[in-house]
C-alpha cells in the first residue's frame, strides 16, 4: 500500500478508489493487461470510460506503458522507476508467450540501437518476439 500511494503521491495524482485499485493490480500482476482485463479483474463496478481514462493518466504520466500487439489491441505494463510524465524509458523487449498469451516485459533485454538514415529521428522502439516462455517449456 505505501508503494502505491508513493507511485500516486509522486506523480501528482489524487488517490481515488478506482486509481488505487487499478495501480493495484499492476503492482500485483506478472504481466501486462489488455483493458478488458482490468475492468474484470478489478471487480468493482467502474464503468468503462473511468477505466480508460486512468489508464491513460497512468500512461501519460509515467507509471504504465503502452505494449503494441499483433492485432493493434494495446496491452498496459508498469514502468520502471525512472518513467516520467510525457517520457517513457521503457526500451526493453516484450515477450509474448503462444501457449499462455502471457506478455511479458523482458526488462534486462534491451532493444538494439537501430542506424536510422540522415534525417529520420526516432521517437519510439517496440520490440515484441513471440515464443514459449519458461513457465510453458
Amino acid at each position: 500500500m505505501d508503494q502505491l500511494m508513493d507511485i500516486l503521491k509522486r506523480n501528482q495524482l489524487s488517490v481515488t478508489e478506482g486509481r488505487r485499485k487499478i495501480l493495484e493490480l499492476f503492482l500485483k500482476s506478472d504481466g501486462a493487461l489488455a483493458h478488458a482485463d482490468v475492468e474484470k479483474k478489478i471487480d468493482a463496478g467502474f464503468d468503462r470510460v473511468t477505466v480508460y481514462r486512468t489508464l491513460q493518466t497512468f500512461v501519460e504520466k509515467g507509471i504504465i506503458h503502452n505494449i503494441p500487439t499483433t492485432d493493434n489491441s494495446i496491452l498496459y505494463a508498469l514502468c520502471k522507476d525512472n518513467c516520467e510524465a510525457g517520457h517513457h524509458h521503457d526500451n526493453h523487449v516484450h515477450f509474448i508467450c503462444d501457449v499462455c498469451d502471457k506478455t511479458i516485459c523482458l526488462e534486462h533485454v534491451a532493444i538494439p540501437e537501430v542506424k536510422l538514415p540522415k534525417g529520420y529521428q526516432q521517437r519510439q522502439a517496440d520490440l515484441v518476439i513471440s515464443g514459449v516462455c519458461d513457465d510453458c517449456r
